[in-house]
């Protein structure tokens, strides 16, 4: 008898240590399994999620958390059985759709996306909430589809939705979209001296395709030294992925003062929170062959476009020249409307028109403006002043001009 009141003063025990354990604050559990995972420990904070929905199996927040910890590790089938359940447990809850588009972007699960935006229009009406938006954007994005895309970022950028990566995101789409164009411009240069002014046109054609990505096709025709002289340059922006592309340039020239040829190539990566990087060359060939390397390091933070470059020139003997731009863009309405600033010192392997074993170094100031007038029609004006050091004690002031115009079709 003594025993069988033992034994069942134990189980009493046990049953109610079990439910004490049982017993347990969701919210807490929540913190505490999405902390594990936040640190890669999947299977550990699932356990304690999966503790919390054997209580409280509608929870939408313990649901979703479960459903990015696999769609992070690539089970994205499993994911969609979390993601799905926290939408029916919560049907007006941005949060579940949001993560249930993620997941099915990322397995190219593109039709099924599509059924989920579609479940989200009858939950939330249109527009729908400017976060659904920006992944509606994002799923348009990765079919290919850029211009619908960029429609849609364009006017969350308008509404100033706030996200690091639109602006990056815009320019991504800007350079992917499939539009023709046709552009000039007029650069007018004034030497303080007997230097006459150069007056230089630009003309251009910019088209796309698949093999190419952007391809410019460019005439440039000058005015200086007294002499007359034209530049043919080909331009191509190739796609290397989702997050990458190239840039490749070849032009030349018979006139003394552009390179008899040019060849310059570069790979742009966008990394995470809105940076860019890129590396590359150029080779000028005038009286002698000038080589450069190139790199430069890019981030977009609100409305701003901030881009350091760096470039290498090596010379004779252990010679070894440098040249440094800074760059700072604001962008108003679109991604297209912006003020532009730039600083830099040296000759840039980008510019063309000038020899950089002309000039010990260079210093220029220069700002402008672009606006896109209408669907077609877009202008830019800008305006320096640099300050060449031809010699020792010999410098040269130059005041440059530059106004354009592009028209798309």
């Amino acid at each position: 008898m003594q025993k069988a009141l033992i034994l069942l003063f134990l189980s009493m025990a046990l049953t109610l240590s079990v439910k004490a354990q049982d017993s347990f604050d969701p919210d807490v559990l929540l913190v505490d399994a999405r902390t594990l995972i936040l640190d890669g420990n999947y299977l550990e904070g699932r356990k304690i999620a999966f503790r919390a929905l054997s209580q409280y199996p509608d929870y939408a927040d313990i649901l979703i958390l479960v459903g990015r910890s696999y769609a992070w590790e690539g089970k994205n089938d499993s994911a969609s059985i979390y993601l799905e359940r926290a939408i029916i447990a919560s049907p007006d809850y941005e949060d579940g759709y949001s993560a249930y588009l993620d997941n099915l972007s990322w397995a190219e699960q593109y039709d099924k996306a599509d059924t989920v935006l579609a479940k989200a229009r009858q939950n939330f009406g249109t527009p729908l909430p400017e976060g659904l938006r920006y992944k509606e954007s994002r799923l348009l994005y990765y079919k290919e589809d850029y211009n619908a895309a960029y429609d849609i970022a364009e006017d969350l950028f308008e509404k100033k939705y706030k996200n690091e990566d639109l602006l990056d995101y815009m320019q991504t789409l800007q350079r992917l979209r499939r539009n023709n164009a046709v552009g000039m411009t007029y650069d007018y240069d004034s030497f303080e001296g007997d230097l006459t002014p150069w007056n230089t046109f630009s003309f251009y054609a910019r088209t796309r395709t698949n093999l190419t990505g952007t391809l410019i096709a460019r005439v440039t025709q000058s005015s200086r030294f007294d002499d007359n002289g034209m530049l043919f340059e080909l331009d191509a922006y190739p796609s290397l992925g989702k997050k990458a592309y190239a840039y490749v340039n070849v032009g030349g020239s018979s006139a003394s003062f552009f390179p008899d040829f040019r060849l310059g190539a570069s790979v742009y990566y966008n990394l995470p929170k809105a940076w860019e990087v890129e590396g590359g060359f150029r080779y000028l060939q005038f009286a002698e062959a000038t080589y450069i390397y190139t790199a430069s390091v890019g981030k977009y933070v609100g409305n701003w476009w901030f881009n350091l470059r760096g470039n290498l020139i090596p010379g004779t003997g252990n010679s070894l020249g440098t040249s440094g731009n800074l760059q700072a863009r604001y962008y108003f309405k679109t991604g297209e409307d912006f003020f532009s600033m730039q600083l830099s010192t040296g000759v840039s392997p980008d510019e063309e028109t000038r020899d950089p074993t002309q000039l010990l170094n260079s210093y220029r100031a220069r700002a402008g403006y672009q606006q896109l007038l209408t669907d077609r029609f877009m202008v830019y004006a800008f305006t320096g002043y640099s300050r060449d050091e031809l010699g020792p004690d010999r410098f040269r002031n130059n005041f440059n001009f530059s106004l354009g115009v592009e028209y798309r079709f």
